[in-house]
This record gives C-alpha cells, sequence and structure tokens, in this order.
C-alpha cells in the first residue's frame, strides 16, 4: 500500500489529492557554541566548539509532499501531544480545504487520537456516532480510532506504517537532511533562532525541492 501511494503520487496530484508523509522531529536542542567555529584552512579542518551552552528543546512536526518533494505546512513548538498533531493536521488541510488528503504516517498513539478521529469526523462524516473513548463506538480503543481514521472513504484519510518499518516514511529521508545540513553543526542563540533557522532551510529547500526517486517495491526483503 504505501510503495504503491508513492509510486502513483503524482498521478493522484494531477486528480487533487495529496499523498503527505507525515511525522515528528523531537527534542530538537538549541545548542549555542561558546566559542565561535573555526572555518577550515590548508591542512586543517573546521573546528567546532565541543561546549555549549543549553537553551531548550523544540518539537518540529513536518510534512513531505511526495509529489513535488517540497515540506509543507510544518509545526514547530515545545510539545507534540495528540492537541499539537490534530492542530498540525488541521492547519495542514487548510492549505486545500476541498481537496482530498491522504497522510502516510506511524502508528504511534498521537496517530490514532480522539482529538484526530473528532477532526477528521468534522471534515468527512459530521452525523457519525463517535462514542466514548474507553467504552464505545468509533473512540472505544487505539485500533478503532484507527480503522476510523484508515477508512479509504473518508477525503482525509491516514495510511500507517508497518510497526519497526519508520524507513518506508519518506519524511525521515528529509529529517536526515535536516539534522546534516542545520542541526548537527547549527549555533542556535535561542529556540526562536533554532526555529527561524529551521523554517529558512525549509524555505530553501523548497525552492529547489524534487522527489525523492523511491526503489524499493514492497516485495520481501528476506524470502
Amino acid at each position: 500500500m504505501i510503495c504503491t501511494l508513492y509510486a502513483y503520487a503524482r498521478l493522484l496530484a494531477c486528480l487533487g489529492v495529496h499523498v503527505i508523509s507525515c511525522d515528528e522531529m523531537t527534542g530538537i536542542q538549541a545548542l549555542e557554541r561558546v566559542a565561535a567555529t573555526q572555518p577550515m584552512q590548508p591542512e586543517q579542518p573546521e573546528r567546532i566548539e565541543f561546549e555549549y551552552v543549553r537553551h531548550g528543546t523544540v518539537s518540529l512536526i513536518a510534512n513531505f509532499e511526495v509529489a513535488s518533494g517540497q515540506v509543507v505546512a510544518p509545526s514547530l513548538g515545545p510539545t507534540r501531544t495528540e492537541i499539537d498533531f490534530a492542530a498540525h493536521i488541521a492547519q495542514t488541510i487548510a492549505t486545500d480545504p476541498e481537496a482530498a488528503w491522504v497522510f502516510i504516517t506511524d502508528q504511534l498513539n498521537t496517530h490514532q487520537s480522539e482529538a484526530l478521529v473528532r477532526l477528521v469526523a468534522q471534515h468527512c462524516d459530521p452525523t457519525v456516532e463517535l462514542g466514548v473513548k474507553g467504552k464505545s463506538g468509533v473512540l472505544e480503543s487505539q485500533s478503532s480510532r484507527a480503522a476510523f481514521l484508515s477508512d479509504a472513504a473518508h477525503r482525509i484519510q491516514f495510511v500507517y506504517v508497518p510497526k519497526h518499518t519508520s524507513w518506508l516514511n519518506q519524511v525521515e529521508i528529509w529529517f536526515s537532511i535536516l539534522v546534516r545540513r542545520v542541526i548537527k553543526r547549527g549555533n542556535f542563540r535561542s529556540q526562536d533562532d533554532l526555529r527561524e533557522k529551521i523554517l529558512a532551510f525549509i524555505a530553501y529547500f523548497n525552492r529547489m525541492a524534487k522527489p525523492f526517486r523511491w526503489t524499493y517495491t514492497g516485495r520481501p526483503l528476506q524470502a
């Protein structure tokens, strides 16, 4: 299912369907180096100060649009609760309110929450009886909520990667790019400075973005 979505993402985009690879990067540290980095010199590598001052952390919820290769409607904040994730999905679909959306994500409980079910029901099936969390109906359990959220009849659908296969989620590739280009060697004076530099990198990345070349077909890796 996941690889099929990747293969047909451009066609689906032409039909007005956004295929989004979505996940969180939590606990991104705003580290300020106590001394400036010394640039590379002849026969001398770049020297990065190893001592730093901590200025707290930021959580990023990112959407990688499979068809375009762009990162769209990112959320940056102090936490990544189920309310944060539902708010992130709400701001994402607000960028194209009448379109269909398919979100590829993992099976974290915040991705199968009551808040998310209520959001999808509001947009796709406002008359459905949701029941009571932990007791009855759609909201009864995590599995019943996941079944509702993954219903292909909904205009907003969640497709979950199998457990222990986070590498199937293309946004993880983009996260590795962000770490290498911005975070690993970064110098951040505050949480706001960290947020600004992440957003600036996203804007830079989007100007030259292109879809990832996905070659895995979904066949078993072992006999």
